[in-house]
């Protein structure tokens, strides 16, 4: 790199990027002084001033405005931005509009010693802006959704819709305003798509007679028997949809939302029946109305539906089960209870709708459905608190769950659900944070184990402990055990079939993995996760087109998920297309916010498309991070492979192999690592990992 710069890497920032309207209107001299007055009140701000003295602050001229760009935390620059419109109504011809959006940057110290961004992070915040008009505070949905979890930002949120910008592209914009802070006013570019889109009504509305006039007609021509649906749902098939909370606290929500998971728990214990899970039903929050078309989107015939109200020690629960082919409701009721008596109000669901759908029950079928777990409500809002922080999947909020779950086993330590919850934030750290597995790993073990001991009955502490097994211990045949133990005490468990199938796929059994991800697939129709890894079992299996078919499917129904993007680079990579491989790696690396699991694999594919330089620029960053924090010695070994240095691949793979590194699950079947298949030493380190083939043990490079 030339002299005088510096990289500054890849990481999350929080943009509040701002430019003052009719500026380009303005003589020089009149705009050299509407920045002046800008940037005065820039600096008044309590925020400027705090992140700049801590160092945790860029700003960026950008001749009509500019981008403060915060490295504290999600609420700095709302709060900044609030500060300087309160500010300007003392400065009135100061005409300025702001966006705000977090998201990753990275760019150059130029020769002047000058800090300057670049990345989706800063471009987003500013097309953010651009949606808006003089007074407007607007933030993307991202930014949006990291405020609502204050209470104090919530009443100043008010959702705009989708906005069209640059490049064709549509952004969710939520305006943030109240009576003496931002613009309340709708912004120009939605009051035309308002305009548009009612025009639009008109048009379809006027197709839609012409429609309905042929329809008629054509139903007049066709028998009965070729109408209606080819596909039907079975009968003893149910979806719980998100509880309402309707309590007066609005941070009651994790309790709402921890009666509809309890419930639907429950019901997955019951073999004889198919009940969907949390993950496809959790997108349908905000109270559907379309019943039959949810229910065929989760290919069911029964929808529960209800709501929970609770207010100090006592609590309201109203669920009405809906037969969603005809809308009819079969069963209702209302349960007023004390909130020591919301195990037995879970139960109680439970059975109810085992006896409308006419589900049998083994006797530890209806144990499984009446068990309660803690005596004290107490521990028990502190675990649902745990689990509705595990949910969201940050590093912070784990680390917020693991507070819960302690707190939960230390008012009750025979809580088997609080250590299984336990377990698994503490499986997810290395994948968030730069916590080695080494340190994390015994711990989620011990909590898993604690599980089990306490309840040999609970299907999720056999589950979590499985992962562990097989991709910490290297025990595959005990993880094996332990979900086959799972999926026996809830068939309907989607996340055991889920990860039960990526250890099938590592072992090399690709066709069993591909039954088990079909039926988690079954179970959560709706989870972009499932759908790319039935993506990447094609990958293991070196069907390069099947794979890049199922990850466009699965991008085309979220562009936003970087795991296609990641699962198409390595496809294209295998199939020598190298430029549209880098393309996909550069865009997951964008969307993971610098995964160094996805760096590496950009890196593998500079190197393996002749990208040297660009190769071994990725080894030092990633050595770099090392030295921070965690990063796997694996990723840094796989980069060398695609470099053909082999000695240095297999110093860093034993490496690898001291830190338990996760990641060496997936040796086997990895097409990136045959190159060293033949080489004794990489033999040896394998045998370690994996046992020795067996009967119904696929080869590595066995076709499917």
């Amino acid at each position: 790199m030339p002299d005088g710069k510096k990289e500054i890497q890849l990481e999350i920032a929080h943009v509040l990027f701002m430019d003052i309207v009719g500026y380009s209107k303005l003589s020089i001299n009149e705009q050299r002084a509407v920045v002046d007055e800008l940037t005065k009140v820039v600096r008044s701000s309590d925020q400027c001033q705090k992140a700049e003295a801590a160092g945790r602050l860029i700003k960026i001229p950008t001749g009509d405005g500019m981008a403060l760009v915060f490295y504290t935390s999600p609420e700095a620059p709302a709060q900044c931005a609030v500060e300087i419109s309160g500010a300007l109504t003392k400065h009135p011809r100061l005409q300025l509009r702001m966006g705000v959006h977090s998201g990753p940057v990275s760019g150059v110290i130029d020769v002047n010693g000058h800090p300057n961004l670049a990345g989706a992070g800063l471009n987003m915040a500013q097309r953010v802006m651009d949606c808006g008009d003089a007074g407007h505070i607007l933030l993307s949905q991202r930014v949006a959704e990291d405020l609502g979890e204050y209470e104090q930002w919530r009443p100043l949120l008010h959702d705009l819709g989708a906005c069209e910008v640059k490049h064709g592209a549509r952004v969710s914009i939520v305006n943030l305003h109240a009576d003496q802070v931002g613009n309340p006013d709708l912004p120009k570019k939605f009051q035309v798509l308002k305009k548009r889109s009612a025009r639009l009504r008109w048009a379809t509305m006027a197709a839609a007679l012409l429609a309905l006039v042929a329809i008629v007609a054509g139903i007049a021509m066709f028998p009965r028997s070729r109408v209606g649906s080819t596909m039907t749902a079975p009968e003893k098939s149910i979806a719980v949809l998100p509880f309402e909370n309707l309590s007066e606290d609005k941070s009651n929500a994790y309790f709402a939302d921890g009666v509809q998971d309890e419930i639907l728990t429950r019901l997955s214990k019951i073999a004889d029946l198919k009940v969907i899970s949390r993950t496809s039903t959790v997108r349908y929050k905000s109270s559907p109305n379309d019943l039959p078309q949810i229910a065929k989107q989760l290919g069911v015939a029964h929808i529960l539906e209800g709501s929970v109200q609770k207010s100090a020690d006592e609590v309201r629960v109203n669920v009405q089960l809906i037969k969603a082919a005809t809308d009819a409701h079969l069963w209702a009721e209302t349960f007023d209870r004390k909130l020591t008596d919301i195990f037995s109000v879970e139960s109680e669901v439970a059975k109810a709708i085992a006896d409308q759908l006419r589900a049998k029950l083994s006797g530890s079928e209806e144990h499984a459905i009446s068990s309660k777990p803690t005596a004290d409500p107490a521990a028990h809002e502190l675990y649902l608190k745990g689990r509705f922080f595990w949910n969201k999947r940050t590093a912070d909020d784990l680390k917020k769950g693991i507070e819960y779950f302690q707190q939960a086993i230390e008012r009750d330590p025979n809580y088997a659900p609080a250590y299984a919850g336990l377990a698994d934030c503490e499986s997810l750290l290395p994948f968030y944070t730069d916590m080695p597995p080494r340190e994390t790993f015994p711990r989620a073990k011990a909590d898993a184990i604690k599980a089990v001991e306490i309840d040999q009955t609970l299907a999720e502490a056999h589950s979590s402990l499985a992962y562990l097994k097989a991709y910490y211990d290297w025990d595959w045949s005990e993880a094996e055990k332990e979900f086959k133990r799972s999926l026996e005490l809830n068939p309907n468990y989607a996340t055991a079939h889920h990860v039960y199938s990526r250890v099938l796929a590592s072992l090399g059994r690709l066709d069993e993995a591909r039954a088990e991800i079909k039926r988690a697939h079954e179970l959560d129709p709706l989870s972009l996760g499932i759908q790319a890894n039935v993506g990447m079992i094609s990958y293991f299996g070196r069907q390069y087109d099947q794979a890049i078919k199922q990850l466009q499917e699965t991008l085309e129904l979220d562009q936003k998920l970087f795991v296609p993007h990641w699962g198409l680079g390595m496809a294209y990579e295998q199939k020598g297309m190298y430029e549209d491989a880098v393309a996909h790696f550069q865009q997951a690396v964008s969307l993971s916010g610098g995964s160094t699991n996805v760096i590496a694999s950009l890196g593998h594919a500079y190197a393996a498309g002749g990208h040297e330089r660009e190769a071994q620029k990725i080894i030092e960053e990633l050595k770099g991070r090392a030295k921070k924090g965690y990063v796997s010695s694996y990723q840094i070994a796989l980069v060398y492979i695609g470099l053909g240095h082999k000695d240095q691949a297999m110093e860093w793979l034993e490496k690898a192999c001291e830190e338990r590194s996760t990641l060496l699950g997936y040796l086997k079947m990895d097409p990136r690592f045959d190159s060293l298949r033949s080489d004794p030493r990489f033999e040896k380190l394998a045998s370690l990992i994996f046992p020795p083939p067996t009967s119904n043990t696929e080869t590595p490079i066995q076709k499917q």
